[in-house]
């Protein structure tokens, strides 16, 4: 069993006794998030149909469903694959970032509740970093930008960048040195979080609306060094 089937074992119990298609597909666009199915990886049937302990017409509906968020693509006569993105994906991903994740904080005036959450993230971040685990680095980073998303109180803002940090995850591997790219941002997250805590929405939004720039200039330079 590859590394990648034998993780979701332990993700089992997550389906409770009910294991519905939703369950499935939460389990699996989590792995796709955390970075352990990488793009162009085919998801074999039977492998994670074993190892979730569901239906393959349970699976099939929850291959269905993150299809239809743009994580998988079907092919035919060949299987069912994590989707690999192109340049305009990235463009795309990172137009609804900086209308989401800026309009977020920018009118803030005092600490916003769950300022731990993306405090543990930078945390959790700096942790990562210190061990040279750069896909953990990763994950944090991802953590700490669904905290700001956050702020805006909204159940469908969560919902929507759930899907769109899941994308992201898939754009991360195409940087060829992921420290390189993800370590300057951990030093900037926490810049951001010391503006939340004061309470300075607005410097904070500029700060981020910069970074996303950045972030997405370096993405779109390394997919097109691959062409």
């Amino acid at each position: 069993m590859s590394l990648e089937t034998s993780g979701l074992i332990a993700d089992r119990a997550l389906l409770g006794r009910t294991s519905t298609a939703e369950r499935v597909a939460d389990v699996l666009r989590a792995r796709i998030t955390e970075g352990f199915f990488t793009p162009g990886t085919r998801l074999a049937e039977d492998a994670i149909g074993g190892a979730l302990a569901v239906s393959r017409n349970t699976l099939r509906e929850a291959f269905r469903l993150l299809t239809h968020e743009r994580l998988l693509t079907h092919e035919l006569n060949r299987g069912v694959f994590v989707r690999v993105l192109s340049t305009d994906d990235v463009i795309d991903i990172y137009r609804v970032r900086k209308l989401v994740e800026c309009a977020a904080v920018r009118d803030l005036t005092a600490p916003p509740g769950g300022l731990d959450r993306l405090q543990a993230a930078v945390e959790e971040g700096t942790a990562a970093a210190s061990q040279a685990d750069w896909r953990g680095l990763g994950t944090a980073n991802i953590r700490f930008h669904r905290a700001i998303a956050s702020f805006a109180g909204s159940p469908r803002v969560d919902e929507l960048m759930q899907g769109i940090l899941a994308e992201l995850r898939l754009v991360f591997h195409v940087m060829a040195d992921p420290r390189w790219f993800h370590e300057p941002y951990l030093v900037r997250n926490g810049e951001i979080a010391a503006l939340l805590e004061a309470g300075d929405g607005a410097a904070a939004a500029a700060s981020l609306a910069v970074y996303l720039d950045d972030a997405e200039r370096q993405l779109i330079g390394a997919y097109g060094s691959q062409s």
